[in-house]
């Protein structure tokens, strides 16, 4: 029998948010293809329907469990994970010259996807057992740094950079969480510049061409610097008032490249203008927000790194990709979440929705 004190504590406002911001997703994804002759783009809006769905169910189990249980088993999860992703790149499948993929049946699943709630999961559970009280020092720090390492390097090679970035934010999210001796700080900020530079030979060539066009992408406009051009003018199009559904010009004439993934955003902006941007902006801030109240409310140590974890993954993507579609971050391929079209972006976010209420509903039941 489910407790029902547990279901008396179910955060209504928070869920319907989510689900609304999804919601919305599936009409601005039709929106902006529904014109298109290739009849796979114009079916894209029933696939996100069906990802919802799946997302809702990762929900629910996410709600089933006592979210204490993923700290028992967070190591073995995290191992599986590394497993995977070295399994990604050995018979991944390969889509626009990355190997992100795979097939199980006939859907197909980015494995860095869930890797970074693997990775959340794991430096909860790390942090938790860490110290109780005193201040943390560089060799405490590094267990957690390599476990961020291996997860993020089995990345990068893929090669997904912006998933890559994700996860080293989330790892200076929890070490800005704990407290550190003032010459751990100095040292891992000191460290942090000199190693910036040596990043760029990593690099593959179409990333640093994206880099070089971020302030100026006139220097390359038909080639690198088109997403970033495209967008803006797409988003400055759409006015006060916007243009309305199914009459975004940047969109329908396809001016706007993956407006149904990456560049959502800019479809959105340019139907609905600056007053759909604020209420979409608004409806992420409560997100956000109420994610940071969570956490900072939990019941546990674990469940407090758990829920920051979790929070600080979708505010990076919301913050990155749209920052990507007006030009003030490069061009990574990071989905806004919840509205951009995929189905592992979505299933992942349900189910980290799900833990933050599964948090919440337990903050004063044991």
């Amino acid at each position: 029998m489910i407790d029902q004190r547990l279901i008396s504590n179910f955060n209504w406002l928070f869920f319907l948010t989510c689900l609304g911001i999804a919601i919305l997703g599936v009409v601005t994804i039709y929106s902006a293809n529904h014109g298109r002759p290739e009849a796979f783009f114009r079916g894209l809006y029933i696939k996100q329907v069906y990802w919802i769905g799946y997302g809702l169910i990762a929900m629910l189990f996410a709600l089933a469990l006592d979210y204490r249980w993923l700290s028992r088993y967070a190591y073995l999860i995290y191992f599986v994970t590394l497993l995977a992703l070295a399994y990604v790149l050995v018979n991944g499948v390969v889509a626009s010259g990355a190997r992100r993929w795979i097939h199980i049946g006939s859907i197909s699943i980015q494995v860095s996807e869930f890797a970074k709630v693997s990775l959340i999961i794991a430096l909860a559970k790390y942090f938790e057992s860490g110290k109780l009280s005193g201040q943390y020092t560089l060799k405490d720090l590094f267990v957690p740094a390599l476990m961020t390492a291996l997860l993020g390097g089995l990345i990068v090679v893929q090669p997904d950079l912006g998933t890559t970035m994700m996860i080293f934010f989330i790892f200076l999210v929890f070490v800005a969480s704990i407290e550190l001796a003032t010459t751990t700080l100095v040292k891992l900020f000191s460290g942090g510049l000199m190693l910036a530079p040596a990043i760029w030979f990593f690099l593959q060539d179409y990333q640093k061409r994206r880099l070089l066009t971020l302030f100026n992408p006139e220097l390359d406009p038909l080639g690198a610097g088109y997403h970033s051009i495209q967008s803006k003018i797409a988003i400055g199009s759409g006015g006060f008032w916007g243009k309305g559904f199914f009459a975004g010009t940047q969109s329908r004439l396809n001016f706007l490249p993956e407006k149904h993934t990456d560049f959502i955003f800019s479809v959105f902006a340019e139907e609905t203008g600056f007053l759909g941007v604020v209420v979409l902006l608004s409806l992420f801030l409560f997100i956000i927000l109420k994610g940071l109240n969570i956490a900072f409310r939990a019941g546990d140590r674990f469940g407090f790194f758990l829920a920051l974890g979790l929070i600080s993954s979708i505010t990076f993507y919301i913050i990155f990709n749209v920052g990507m579609t007006i030009g003030l971050f490069p061009i990574t391929g990071i989905p806004l979440p919840l509205l951009s079209y995929g189905g592992s972006s979505l299933i992942t976010n349900f189910f980290a929705i799900g833990l933050l209420l599964n948090i919440e509903m337990r903050r004063t039941v044991h």
